[in-house]
């Protein structure tokens, strides 16, 4: 007799080996997703492994040396904080706009559709033209920020405005009001409903707007150049930074910059991604 047998304890059974996930790739499928992956490496992927590569060239001291430099670390300062703010601002009243748009009827609502999608018509150095000449020494509405930290925040938020609105927007639009009414025949007042039913809805869109904003700001050139005078340790932003570098030769010291810049931009958008999570579990 066994063991198992004199114990009286039943054998153990083995456990079935869970099999791989099938995938539902087809042959057309599958060179569908080579291509794509061809198109996205060629464009994104590759340049973006060269900067970091070019930024390596001189090693961790020249790294360092470069983006701890006063001048440069000023205007990483003035950049990531002023996006940031931005941003937030976005948030706010994007989500604010977009729900106006939706839930609202008044004269005018097809011209403002029209004008919140001027700043993507618009080429950025026209941008910084027309900023420029309402907020410039000759402003006609008698505000002058040329020069100032001000006109930095001013450029962003021109250039940024329609990214929350349009992302939030459609989802607003497919959001059925029943869900909202039983809320409401609950007992639930108009915050609650807001809190625990509409906003985890539009979370995700509020959340890839932020970071489509985020991203803007921080690369953002032409709407800002004429405005903001461009002048160290007070206007100058990031991108006028590196474009001085490569202007000078010092292709390892734009690529430095610009390798900071991707690794805060990629922290910006794996948060937002994690507090949006967060706030749809909780609806």
């Amino acid at each position: 007799m066994t063991t198992n047998q004199l114990s009286g304890a039943r054998p153990a059974r083995r456990r079935p080996r869970r099999s791989a996930a099938p995938t539902n790739l087809t042959t057309a499928s599958g060179i569908g997703l080579g291509v794509a992956m061809i198109w996205f490496s060629l464009l994104v992927l590759i340049p973006l492994c060269a900067v970091v590569v070019t930024a390596a060239e001189g090693g961790w001291g020249a790294f360092w040396t470069t983006i701890t430099n006063d001048q440069t670390a000023a205007a990483i300062r003035l950049t990531v904080f002023t996006a940031a703010a931005v941003t937030a601002v976005n948030v706010v009243m994007g989500t604010l706009i977009a729900w106006v748009l939706v839930r609202d009827r008044f004269p005018g609502k097809a011209a403002l559709e029209v004008l919140i999608d001027i700043p993507f018509a618009l080429p950025t150095i026209v941008a910084g033209l027309v900023l420029l000449s309402l907020y410039g020494t000759d402003s006609p509405l008698g505000f002058d920020v040329a020069n100032q930290r001000s006109s930095v925040f001013l450029a962003y938020l021109f250039v940024t405005l329609p990214f929350v609105v349009r992302t939030v927007q459609p989802v607003l639009e497919e959001m059925e009001k029943d869900v909202e009414d039983a809320a409401a025949s609950l007992g639930a007042s108009r915050a609650t409903t807001f809190r625990r039913v509409i906003l985890p809805s539009l979370a995700p869109a509020i959340a890839a707007g932020a970071a489509l904003s985020f991203a803007r700001g921080v690369s953002e050139y032409g709407a800002l150049v004429l405005l903001s005078g461009n002048l160290p340790f007070q206007t100058e932003v990031v991108s006028v930074r590196i474009l001085g570098s490569v202007e000078n030769n010092n292709l390892a010291g734009a690529a430095s910059v610009a390798t900071v810049l991707l690794v805060i931009s990629l922290a910006v958008i794996v948060t937002l991604d994690v507090i949006q999570r967060k706030v749809a579990s909780r609806g």
